[in-house]
């Protein structure tokens, strides 16, 4: 009985990530996942030249 549970949780889980998949990769999330791309390129610096090094914890 348990081999059966165990078989139905599997192929369950398969079939939800392959469904992600498929969703993340269809075609109306090209715009978003575009912009997720660009994301990283989009934030302000962490340290900018002109901040003096020094004692500050800030």
């Amino acid at each position: 009985m348990l081999a059966i549970v165990n078989g139905f949780v599997t192929v369950l889980a398969m079939i939800t990530f392959i469904g992600i998949v498929w969703w993340a990769w269809s075609a109306h999330r090209v715009e978003a996942n575009r912009q997720a791309a660009q994301l990283p390129f989009s934030l302000p610096e962490e340290y900018q030249k002109n901040q003096p090094i020094g004692d500050s914890h800030e």
